[in-house]
């Protein structure tokens, strides 16, 4: 499976915010982000790191 784990950035701490991540369409304002189940998330971040072969998207929140 290619779909990862998103996590958003919040101080020094990676929260987990969907998993299994399908797609990600950015947004005027963010990000739209899709899991494997069709359960969307839009967020005001922006994308700081792709780890894909971690399985992980790091997330940075917009000011």
């Amino acid at each position: 499976m290619c779909e990862a784990n998103a996590y958003i950035l919040r101080g020094d701490k990676e929260e987990l915010v969907l998993e299994s991540v399908d797609r990600i369409v950015p947004q005027e304002d963010g990000l739209l982000l899709e899991d494997i189940f069709g359960k969307k998330k839009i967020l005001r971040a922006r994308i700081k790191e792709m780890a894909l072969v971690d399985h992980k998207i790091l997330l940075e929140e917009m000011e």
